[in-house]
């Protein structure tokens, strides 16, 4: 019953935060501030509930641990959806700009929010290093790796980028994405991955059950196993945006929190001034 409701439980986490980030991100930018206020006492929540469940090996302080290394990397990721954390790079790729060259320009435009991941994983380690519960820890560093593998994928072609989740404060970066039938780091990318996701899941089978080993062990095999399937959607035809259609709906509604539609649209073409000028002085360099 605990390996059945792990799966679920991590299947959801998965499928509410994403859809909740996409949300808060297409909300008016007068929201922001609010929205990362309330993320950030979340946040710290979180570290303190990875600081209280390192030491509790128990079934439920594998599910805490779980939840709150996935509100640390939610945070992660809405500072750079909602523009706040990015790179010293904001604008579109050069045109023309091809090989390392390519690349070098592709990790400028989101530098600081790689550091900042860096940042915050030293920080949960350094949290629970001497704690028996290492959940919290494994959590953060499979979405690390996992998303880390989705970057590389996307910059060295796939066919579907799933560019339409990036809002419009980072929408410049899909130019850093190729589109192709597929490329050499993905099959690599997606045998890892099951290979770790078939590990985790019969070790967690072969556990007593109801135990903190199976728990922890589903829970990160699960973790896995979504990510996985992430993967697939770059190259799978089928419309996955359709899985958060709710969140989504914010960007259907740009007047809804106080936002005019011409304030929208005359940030918008600001921060594309501001990318054509940073484009074309990167051109001419």
């Amino acid at each position: 019953m605990e390996f059945l409701a792990a799966i679920v439980f991590a299947l959801f986490i998965w499928w509410f935060s994403t859809g909740l980030i996409l949300y808060l991100d297409g909300l008016p930018r007068t929201t922001f501030a609010w929205s990362m206020t309330g993320a950030t006492i979340i946040l710290a929540a979180a570290l303190v509930g990875l600081v209280m469940s390192a030491s509790d090996a128990t079934p439920t302080g594998a599910f805490v641990a779980f939840t709150c290394a996935v509100v640390c990397w939610g945070w992660q990721e809405m500072t750079l959806y909602l523009g706040l954390i990015t790179g010293p790079r904001r604008g579109p790729a050069a045109p023309g700009v091809r090989g390392w060259t390519r690349l070098v320009h592709a990790t400028q435009s989101i530098l600081y929010h790689e550091v900042a991941i860096l940042v915050m994983g030293l920080v949960i380690v350094a949290l629970t290093w001497s704690g028996t519960n290492q959940v919290g820890m494994w959590t953060y560093m499979i979405l690390w790796w996992m998303r880390l593998s989705a970057k590389f994928n996307i910059f060295l072609g796939v066919p579907n980028h799933s560019s339409e989740f990036l809002p419009q404060q980072i929408a410049y970066l899909q130019t850093y994405f190729k589109k192709q039938s597929m490329n050499l780091l993905f099959p690599v990318s997606v045998t890892v991955a099951t290979a770790a996701t078939v590990l985790l899941l019969v070790a967690a089978g072969r556990a007593d059950a109801g135990s903190f080993e199976q728990v922890s062990l589903t829970l990160l095999g699960a973790l896995c196993a979504l990510a996985l399937l992430e993967h697939w959607f770059f190259v799978l035809p089928i419309d996955v945006t359709k899985l958060w259609g709710w969140g989504f709906a914010s960007r259907d509604c740009p007047s809804a929190a106080g936002e005019s539609e011409d304030d929208r649209t005359r940030w918008d073409q600001d921060e594309v001034g501001r990318a054509e000028k940073v484009a074309y002085r990167a051109g001419a360099a």
